[in-house]
C-alpha cells in the first residue's frame, strides 16, 4: 500500500490525499519543466547577437510543443518542451541549424536510467510480457513505452547496436592493457540453458577504459578465446602489453597463440578466493592478510617474503593452498614491472566483474534471457551502459610509456643509466 499524506489546501483547510509518488512526479514534472526552460534561454540568449536584414533576430523562441509523456525513475510525466525557431543557416552544408535538447532528445520517451535497468531485468529473467506490469507497479499506470512488444522491438534493436559493435574497426587506438573475464547467463534453452559471455575490456593510450568484446564462448575454451582474440587482431587492435584475467581461463592458450609478446597478471581476487577454498575457515582470516600483504607489496622482492611467511605458517598442513600461489607466482607479479600508479587496477578484473555484480552468479532463474542471441545483446547492453562509470587509469600518462616500452621495477621508470650494461658502463 502507498505511503499517502494529507496536504492542506485553501483556507477552509480541506485536506486532499496526495500519494508520495505524486509529490515525487509533480517534483519531477516541473524540475524538468523549469530546467528546459533554462536550457532554451541559454540558447536563444546566446545568438541574441545574430540578426537578419531586416534587424530581426535569427533565433527566437517559438512556442512550445505538443505534450508527451516521458518515463524518468519516479514516474511517467507530462511534457511541453519550449521550441526554438533557428533560422540561421550552415554555411557548409546549407542547411538550416537546429536546436537540440540535451535534457529531453527529439522523441525521447524514457530517461536513460529507465533505459539502462532493462537489461538487468532481462538477464535476471524477467520475460517481455511482465516487463509492462513489473515497470508500471514503479513507474505508474501510464508508463510509456513499456508494452510487451515495445520492449520486444526494443531488444531487437539491442541486439543490432551489439551486431554494430562486434563489426567495428578498432585501429583509432593503441590498447596497453586487456582484462578478460568470462560471464555465465541464465537463458531458456533445452539441454544447455547456460550461456558464457566471453568479455573484453581494454585500456587505450589516453587511460580510459573501453568495451571491446562480448561473445559468445563455449566454457571459456581456449578455442573460444582464441577466436575473440583473433577477432580483435583482424579489426585492427595492436598488441597489448598486459592481460589480466582468472587463472582458470582458456584465455591463456589463446593469448599466447595470438598475441605472444602480452604479458599475463592473474586476477588476485580470484586468486584470494580459491587460496582460501584451500584452507579450514579458522585459518582463513590470518591467511587472507598475508595474501593481501603479497598483492598490496611495495615491491617484487617484499611479496616474495610474504610468501614465504605464507609458505611457513601453511605449507606443512596445507601445501596445496601454496602450490596455489607457487603455480602462478611471475603472473601473479607481473604488475611490478608496470607504472606503481597502474597497480590497483592491474591486479584484478574489477571492471567487469563489478559490472556484473548484479547477475554473476545469479542465473539459477526459471525463464532467463529467452535465447543466446539475446542474452548476449543484454549482457552487451549491461557493460555499454556500465562505460560511462569506469574509472580512468591513475597515472594515465604514463599509458604512453607503457606503449613506448619503457622499462619499469617495481612501479618505478627505468632511467637510461640503470638500463646500461657494466662494459657500457666502463667504456664511457
Amino acid at each position: 500500500m502507498q505511503n499517502v499524506r494529507t496536504l492542506p489546501v485553501g483556507e477552509d483547510d480541506q485536506g486532499v490525499r496526495v500519494t508520495l509518488d505524486d509529490l515525487a512526479r509533480e517534483g519531477a514534472r516541473r524540475m524538468i519543466a523549469a530546467a528546459l526552460e533554462v536550457e532554451v534561454d541559454e540558447y536563444v540568449g546566446s545568438f541574441v547577437e545574430e540578426v537578419d536584414e531586416d534587424g530581426r533576430r535569427l533565433v527566437v523562441r517559438n512556442g512550445r510543443a505538443r505534450e508527451r509523456r516521458v518515463t524518468v525513475g519516479s514516474g511517467t510525466v507530462p511534457l511541453r518542451a519550449p521550441r526554438v525557431n533557428d533560422k540561421r543557416v550552415d554555411e557548409e552544408s546549407g542547411e538550416r541549424k537546429r536546436f537540440s535538447s540535451r535534457i529531453l532528445p527529439a522523441y525521447a520517451r524514457r530517461s536513460p536510467k529507465v533505459t539502462e535497468v532493462l537489461p538487468i531485468l532481462y538477464l535476471h529473467g524477467l520475460s517481455t510480457g511482465d516487463f509492462g506490469p513489473a515497470l508500471r507497479d514503479l513507474l505508474g499506470e501510464d508508463a510509456s513505452g513499456l508494452s510487451a512488444s515495445s520492449i520486444q522491438r526494443l531488444t531487437e534493436v539491442w541486439q543490432a547496436e551489439h551486431a554494430a559493435f562486434r563489426a567495428r574497426e578498432l585501429r583509432f587506438h593503441r590498447y596497453a592493457y586487456l582484462f578478460v573475464d568470462g560471464v555465465n547467463v541464465a537463458v531458456r534453452l533445452g539441454e544447455d540453458p547456460r550461456l558464457c559471455v566471453l568479455v573484453v575490456i581494454g585500456v587505450r593510450e589516453d587511460g580510459c577504459k573501453e568495451l571491446l568484446a562480448v561473445e559468445d564462448g563455449y566454457r571459456e575454451s581456449a578455442d573460444s578465446w582464441s577466436a575473440v582474440f583473433r577477432d580483435l587482431r583482424d579489426r585492427g587492435m595492436s598488441e597489448p602489453k598486459l592481460m589480466t584475467g582468472d587463472g582458470a581461463l582458456g584465455a591463456w592458450a589463446a593469448l599466447r597463440s595470438v598475441f605472444p609478446a602480452t604479458g599475463e597478471q592473474r586476477c588476485w581476487v580470484h586468486k584470494t578466493a580459491n587460496v582460501l577454498d584451500a584452507l579450514p575457515k579458522r585459518l582463513q582470516p590470518r591467511a587472507k592478510t598475508l595474501l593481501h600483504e603479497m598483492a598490496e607489496a611495495p615491491s617484487r622482492a617484499d611479496a616474495r617474503k610474504a610468501l614465504e611467511r605464507f609458505r611457513g605458517e601453511f605449507d606443512a598442513k596445507y601445501p596445496k593452498a601454496v602450490a596455489k600461489l607457487d603455480n602462478d607466482w611471475d603472473a601473479l607479479t607481473a604488475f611490478f614491472d608496470f607504472p606503481a600508479e597502474h597497480w590497483r587496477h592491474l591486479r584484478t578484473t574489477n571492471p567487469i566483474e563489478s559490472s556484473f555484480a548484479t547477475v554473476k552468479l545469479r542465473t539459477r532463474v526459471t525463464k532467463g534471457a529467452g535465447s543466446k542471441k539475446a542474452a548476449l545483446a543484454m549482457a552487451y547492453k549491461l557493460l555499454d551502459a556500465a562505460q560511462e562509470r569506469w574509472r580512468r587509469f591513475n597515472g594515465h600518462e604514463l599509458v604512453t610509456d607503457v606503449l613506448e616500452d619503457v622499462k619499469f621495477k617495481d612501479g618505478i621508470k627505468v632511467t637510461d643509466d640503470e638500463t646500461k650494461t657494466t662494459d657500457e658502463k666502463v667504456a664511457a
